[in-house]
């Protein structure tokens, strides 16, 4: 049957066939998608998960590898300091050594602990007191040790160094290989050479002279005290239907030499080796390996990292691993789950759809409950259509379009309602900038003619004063009593007349005369200046004063000008006396100096704070309300700012901020 006379049977169905079909496909095709792809996401997220804790566990095992290396550095390192062991090395007195070392040895678990002279020729062996003389210079170890060195790391000997130290460490060794499917090919089927875990200090005297070398080590063949314990501490005897849920490994090249993974028979899998795609990954390239791995007899997510020796070079492996199948099975009951929660969700969804379908058979009944919502001014109601061309489906169409032009023109009303009033807005927003721009105009045109009288008025007296001043300092000497007195009336002086051009200056905008200055010193000479005045008797001055400031480029008597302000203010608030707190820092971008004003007076209101920098406002009967607004302007043209922060009945803090000078502000300022 042809696809088209499929979908004609298809449309000439009832519109509950219709709909239960339809939705039933539809899900069904998504159900199987979702749970294909639910699968393949589940999988690779627990497996990174189990990935991400064996690497986790790998690093436990190093530690508790390098722990272990590092006891054997440190029993070598302390037992070489031991002042008998120096004078029985320096008498040659082997009994007085097997004294010393011996118990040593034993005690710590040690495999080997020997000890050489200056040569590098053994003088005695611990674990071999017979064998002695031979010479052991060109091992790296000994080498380094006789230069001052104390040196710890793992090792590899072969059987007739092991032979020296022990017949049974080289019984020990000795491990043939086990068959293992997928391991590369070697020469051999056998290792007869050692893997150590090993350490020598030098003995050195009071002189700073090297007397001799002092090594220890530990044969890792069989002996499973690290991969036991690496086991213990990570997994903690976990076990997976009687199988250990993690297990730990060391590898001399491919070969395990340590191990607690089990064989077939239950036993230390010894013997076996790893495949040939972990050893070239690992052994070959020195990389780690993190991935799932058949580890003799099942599967299990692993990780391995390359051991090396003194010199750098790759001589094994460390490994730990985490049974795959509780991963697995974990996966295997979540699908199931989720499966079985679809197939009842299909279930649910049929018997919906079922009821659904009911109700739109009958029509007209919907069509009066939406034209009552419609008549109410519901317009975002509409009637649910199928997409074929039925009866339904064309009266709900047409009456779903109906609602849809009812509901833009009525958007369009409110649109151009709310585009109105917005207008009005921006216009009256408009309108208030204006205002405020022409007010502060006309503040600063009465600032302008204020400035202009006075500069009429004062500058001629304090000129006479000045020219008289200068007069009678030219005659009278240095050390006259009056003579820092009347200099300091000059200076004042001139700083009055300095006052009288800064305002003219501000209401001018004229730019401040720049020079490479220090804040703290400005502060002291105004605090100097004001503090003996009668206004300042009851007050303490309290400074914070940040003495490894760097300078930066002001126009002195301006920022002095604000300072003064800023005291005398602080004065005025404090009538019954307090303390003015003046502290300088630099701010924390380490671009921007800080100087903050802080006064424990009568405060200032919410209403006035907006106010204070604004020409003429003042709340002072004798005030001119000029000083912030001056204050204000000369700190706008040094490109900082002021904050104040007041509390009325607990006093104000003024913060003035000073952006530091670079050289390339410099160049912007003369650009």
């Amino acid at each position: 049957m042809s696809l088209k006379k499929i979908s004609e049977k298809f449309l000439n169905l009832s519109l509950r066939s219709k709909f239960i079909l339809s939705f039933l496909l539809v899900f069904s095709f998504g159900g199987l998608l979702i749970l294909s792809v639910g699968t393949r996401l589940e999988h690779t997220t627990i497996i990174s998960l189990a990935q991400a804790k064996v690497k986790h566990d790998l690093a436990a095992a190093w530690m508790v590898y390098n722990d272990r290396l590092k006891n054997i550095s440190d029993l070598v390192r302390l037992t070489s300091a031991r002042f008998s062991l120096q004078e029985a090395l320096l008498q040659k007195n082997r009994p007085m050594l097997e004294t010393v070392l011996a118990p040593v040895m034993e005690e710590f678990n040690l495999d080997i602990l020997s000890l050489t002279d200056d040569q590098g020729k053994i003088v005695f062996r611990a674990a071999h007191p017979e064998l002695w003389g031979d010479d052991q210079s060109q091992d790296p170890f000994i080498n380094r040790a006789l230069k001052g060195q104390v040196i710890s790391s793992t090792q590899i000997i072969s059987r007739n160094e092991l032979l020296k130290e022990g017949k049974d460490l080289a019984e020990q060794a000795f491990i043939r290989f086990i068959t293992t499917p997928k391991a590369a090919p070697r020469e051999k089927d056998y290792e007869e050479n050692g893997m150590l875990l090993k350490s020598a200090s030098p003995i050195i005297d009071q002189n700073g002279k090297v007397l001799g070398v002092l090594y220890g080590a530990l044969l890792l063949n069989r002996n499973y005290e690290i991969v036991d314990k690496v086991k213990e501490l990570v997994y903690k005897g976990e076990k997976y239907k009687g199988s250990d849920i993690g297990t730990a490994t060391i590898f001399q090249q491919d070969l395990r030499i340590a191990t607690n993974v089990k064989d077939i028979k239950g036993e230390r899998a010894i013997g076996t080796r790893v495949s040939r795609e972990v050893n070239q990954a690992v052994l070959k390239e020195g990389k780690p390996w993190v991935d799932r791995a058949f580890v003799v007899n099942d599967w299990y997510i692993t990780a391995y990292e390359a051991i090396k020796n003194v010199e750098g070079k790759i001589i094994g492996m460390l490994y730990v691993g985490m049974l795959e199948k509780p991963y697995i099975d974990t996966r295997d009951r979540l699908m199931l789950t989720f499966t079985g929660m679809a197939i009842l969700f299909v279930i649910i969804l049929l018997i919906i759809l079922t009821i659904i379908t009911s109700s739109i058979i009958r029509p007209l009944r919907g069509m009066v409950v939406a034209t009552d919502k419609i008549a109410q001014g519901d317009l975002n109601h509409r009637v649910k259509h199928t997409t074929f061309k039925d009866e339904i489906g064309r009266l709900a169409i047409s009456f779903n379009e109906m609602t849809e032009k009812l509901k833009k023109a009525n958007e369009k009303l409110v649109q151009w309602g709310k585009t109105l009033e917005k207008r009005v807005e921006e216009r009256t927003l408009e309108l208030r900038e204006t205002q405020d721009f022409l007010v502060q105009s006309e503040k600063m045109a009465s600032l302008g003619k204020m400035a202009a009288g006075v500069a009429h008025e004062i500058n001629n007296p304090l000129t006479s004063i000045l020219l008289q001043t200068h007069l009678m300092l030219e005659g009278i000497e240095e050390k006259h009593k009056f003579f820092d007195s009347l200099k300091l009336i000059a200076d004042e002086t001139a700083r009055c007349t300095n006052i009288v051009k800064g305002l003219l200056e501000f209401s001018r905008q004229s730019p401040p005369q720049k020079k490479y200055a220090q804040i703290n010193d400005i502060l002291n000479r105004t605090i100097a200046l004001l503090k003996n005045q009668a206004s300042f008797q009851n007050i303490k001055i309290q400074l914070n004063l940040d003495n490894n400031l760097p300078a930066t480029k002001l126009d002195q008597n301006k920022i002095q000008q604000v300072f003064w302000n800023f005291m005398v203010n602080a004065s005025e608030a404090m009538p019954q006396g307090g303390q003015l707190t003046i502290s300088s820092k630099l701010c924390k971008d380490k671009k921007t100096l800080e100087v903050t004003f802080k006064d424990t007076g009568v405060g200032i209101s919410k209403e006035n704070q907006a106010k204070l920098f604004d020409p003429f406002f003042t709340t002072k009967s004798s005030g001119t309300g000029l000083g912030l607004a001056i204050s204000y302007g000369i700190i706008r043209q040094h490109k900082g700012n002021i904050a104040v922060e007041s509390h009325p009945g607990k006093g104000t803090i003024f913060t003035v901020k000073f952006p530091l000078s670079d050289k390339n502000n410099e160049e912007q300022e003369k650009i």
